[in-house]
């Protein structure tokens, strides 16, 4: 009998050890309504520098965005973020259908600062700044260390067209900008919570 219980102790404690955190509420969050209850200015918001994090329980990366669009599209909240093709958040941007975008106080600005000038590809970004690493409902990553959370669904990929582009910002911005044109994402705000 006691070699039983042992045995369902240890697979009891294997099985709640493999099951990632997910409660947002647990890691201080409270959901709120975008549409009702976003208070910030949102021609300052991304201005201010945002987190953008994608991918899954097995990888993901995050990397600092200071430019993107808050409004409504399609009758949806939508989100809409910018990733130049070299950047290798974009490899995780491609390949799942959710990302979130997440706010950190002044005080975090640390965090802003060393994920928007170091690489993923050279190493894990957010156990090199002690990050812990949450996951929505939808498996969508997010740090709990920050102070909002926004997940988007996507609902549009596009990269710029520079035959499109009309005026000399673009054709500037891009006549010697080494991480390559930006690609669009726009996303339908799902679910969002602040602390």
């Amino acid at each position: 009998m006691e070699r039983l219980y042992f045995i369902l102790s240890l697979a009891a404690a294997f099985m709640f050890a493999a099951i990632p955190v997910m409660a947002q509420e647990d890691n201080g969050f409270k959901k709120f309504n975008v549409v009702e209850d976003f208070t910030d200015n949102g021609f300052q918001w991304f201005r201010d520098a945002q987190l953008l994090c994608a991918g899954n329980e097995a990888k993901s990366n995050a990397m600092t965005i200071g430019w993107g669009g808050i409004g409504t599209l399609w009758g949806r909240p939508s989100i809409t973020v910018y990733v130049a093709e070299k950047r290798y958040t974009k490899e995780f941007m491609d390949s799942v259908a959710f990302f979130t975008v997440m706010s950190f106080d002044v005080k975090d600005s640390m965090v802003l600062t060393y994920m928007g000038s170091k690489s993923g590809r050279d190493g894990d970004k957010a156990q090199a700044l002690g990050l812990h690493k949450a996951y929505t409902s939808n498996g969508t990553p997010y740090y709990t260390e920050a102070s909002m959370v926004i997940e988007c669904k996507i609902m549009y990929v596009a990269p710029f067209d520079p035959k499109g582009f009309k005026s000399d910002v673009p054709k500037k911005m891009y006549s010697n900008f080494p991480a390559g044109i930006h690609t669009m994402y726009i996303g339908e705000v799902v679910n969002a919570w602040k602390k």
